[in-house]
């Protein structure tokens, strides 16, 4: 490899770890994620994203005004294959604790799980209450995962498409008993730049047999969805985004959001903005009782008058 490229490499590493770190830290500032004396629950999977995640915690750790501890953790599925000896050879270099434990869920998945049906449902849920155990056990006040802004876009659009519910990863969650607080710290960045970023560090990726052999998985043609439209329409992804932070119950279906039926109009209220009384010319309605063709356009065709005249009326 030759000098030249190693420093642009060098420039493109340092550009991505400023943004990562930058997204990182607006989202855990604008969701409060991390407060003072936070025991963080790192979940590593061996995937980029958390092998991201984790990374740029550290980094964030050793300059945040706050102090908090991380603490890495890994689930060994006992998924045939899997290198035990990838990850704690890694964590060892970083110096942080870690903890690696051993479940067997692959096999109840295998047990459960018809061949060529989707195994993620029923392998998360048991990831979940492993970890979410866990962390009580070790007294963790946070559990982090790697779910980034894609994950979170995709989640929506499969709930839209799929599960006929508007709902998708929210960046802080409270597990239904309460006990656990789940954070997402890299809910502002794009999967694109997490890949290149764990590219360049040359993270030690450990690829997931169970389900990442699905390829006809409905959250792989949400993915090549918005890739295209990314292609397509550039910008229209951070668009989605955005829109999903400026949510407008009132102006839904959802009667659980918004209360409609008890929403009615206040007589005595005066209108406002673009249609108050004072902005609008006089108008002449005639003898209408029901319902007429307004030339709006007469005023303007008669010296200035501020006069709309009835042209026709229809009564039914």
């Amino acid at each position: 490899m030759s000098e030249e490229l190693i420093k642009k490499q060098i420039t493109r590493l340092n550009k991505l770890q400023k943004r990562l770190r930058r997204e990182v830290g607006s989202a855990i500032a604008d969701y409060n994620m991390i407060e003072e004396g936070d025991r963080v629950m790192c979940c590593l999977s061996g995937g980029k994203d958390s092998y991201a995640m984790l990374d740029i915690l550290l980094n964030l750790q050793a300059r945040a005004p706050i102090k908090f501890e991380v603490v890495a953790v890994n689930l060994d599925q006992k998924q045939p294959g899997f290198p035990e000896d990838i990850l704690p050879a890694y964590l060892d270099t970083l110096g942080v604790t870690y903890h690696i434990l051993e479940k067997d869920t692959y096999s109840i998945v295998k047990d459960k799980v018809p061949e060529g049906k989707t195994t993620c449902a029923l392998c998360s849920r048991l990831r979940r209450g492993t970890l979410y155990g866990f962390a009580q056990r070790i007294g963790a006040t946070k559990i982090a995962l790697g779910h980034h802004r894609d994950d979170i876009i995709e989640t929506l659009f499969l709930n839209m498409f799929f599960g006929g519910k508007m709902k998708a990863m929210p960046p802080k969650l409270l597990s239904d008993d309460g006990a656990n607080m789940v954070i997402r710290p890299l809910a502002y960045s794009r999967e694109k730049d997490i890949a290149e970023y764990a590219e360049l560090k040359q993270f030690p990726i450990i690829p997931c047999n169970l389900c990442g052999s699905q390829e006809n998985l409905k959250r792989q043609a949400v993915k090549d969805m918005l890739k295209s439209w990314d292609k397509q329409f550039p910008g229209r992804i951070e668009t989605i985004f955005t829109a999903m932070q400026n949510t407008a119950p009132s102006q839904g279906v959802d009667r659980e959001q918004f209360d409609f039926l008890s929403l009615t109009r206040n007589p005595n209220a005066k209108p406002s903005g673009e249609v108050a009384e004072a902005d609008l010319p006089a108008f002449d309605f005639m003898d209408v009782s029901n319902s007429g063709h307004i030339d709006l356009d007469a005023a303007s065709r008669r010296d200035n008058e501020q006069r709309i005249d009835v042209v026709s009326v229809f009564t039914p």
